[in-house]
């Protein structure tokens, strides 16, 4: 099943994220693609307060995870747009988090397709600036 959202402001986007974190169950895992300046950061910010984490929740692009307890579930951030290959997410312990009690979300999981779950979300923002700087159309697809 597919769904394809259009938002137009940074704030739909983050309030897109929200309510998906809002009915986020343990276990879920979300892929996140879309290229630079798209608004990836923006939409896991909205999942992250969805899911009552107050913390401030940025990419973790040079840690490649970040871990948030303080909600109402883990909230685990991957961010592996600089990651080298899969063995790096192996020293990380990536499968704790995939298969573990929380939510997972991965930014830039399109570069390690082949290790993610059997089924997780998919989510892909993408702009096309002929029809606005701020317009975002978002395809949620589940797999």
């Amino acid at each position: 099943m597919e769904q394809i959202i259009e938002t137009h402001s940074a704030e739909e986007t983050y309030a897109l994220g929200k309510k998906i974190g809002e009915s986020a169950k343990p276990g879920q895992v979300y892929s996140l693609i879309g290229d630079l300046g798209v608004g990836k950061t923006v939409f896991t910010q909205g999942l992250a307060a969805g899911l009552g984490i107050t913390d401030s929740v940025n990419s973790p692009t040079f840690t490649i995870l970040q871990i948030y307890e303080d909600g109402r579930i883990p909230f685990y951030h991957f961010d592996v747009y600089r990651i080298g290959d899969v063995e790096e997410m192996e020293e990380i312990g990536y499968e704790d988090c995939f298969y573990g009690e929380g939510v997972c979300l991965i930014e830039w999981a399109n570069l390690i397709e082949e290790i993610l779950p059997e089924n997780y979300i998919r989510i892909e923002i993408a702009k096309n600036l002929m029809s606005g700087f701020n317009y975002r159309t978002i395809r949620i697809e589940q797999r």
